[in-house]
């Protein structure tokens, strides 16, 4: 969260949802994306770029660098908390840029395509 406290950085969508696996293993597929090849779950498109972890305090935090190469300065951030409940992980994404909000179609297409890709294809991948 260090990175967050500069000024000017804006959240720009959040979403909650269970992941099956416990945080320990969520945690490492977010670190390590494409460690289990049989499990292959980071299908980046020709606009998107591998992102790395640029802040990380295993297993409850992970933060990556943006994706788009359009708007570098875009993070996201993964909360990972142990959901009891259901016996997993009650992962919450939250994009965040700096400066000023994409427009809306940019914004959109930023949120749809981390939703796909947490909270549809991670998700997938451990078997749900």
């Amino acid at each position: 969260m260090r990175w967050a406290t500069v000024l000017g950085v804006i959240e720009a969508g959040s979403r909650r949802r269970n992941q099956p696996a416990p945080p320990h293993v969520v945690c490492e597929a977010l670190v390590h994306p494409d460690r289990d090849p049989a499990r292959p779950w980071l299908d980046l498109r020709p606009d998107e770029v591998r992102p790395e972890v640029v802040d990380l305090d295993a297993p409850h935090l992970v933060v990556w660098s943006s994706l788009w190469p359009v708007r570098p300065d875009a993070r996201l951030r993964f909360d990972l908390p142990w959901d009891a409940g259901h016996q997993g992980t009650d992962l919450r994404w939250t994009l965040f840029v700096a400066g000023e909000l994409p427009g809306p179609s940019l914004l959109g297409h930023l949120r749809r395509r981390v939703q796909q890709l947490i909270n549809a294809d991670l998700r997938y991948s451990f078997g749900q």
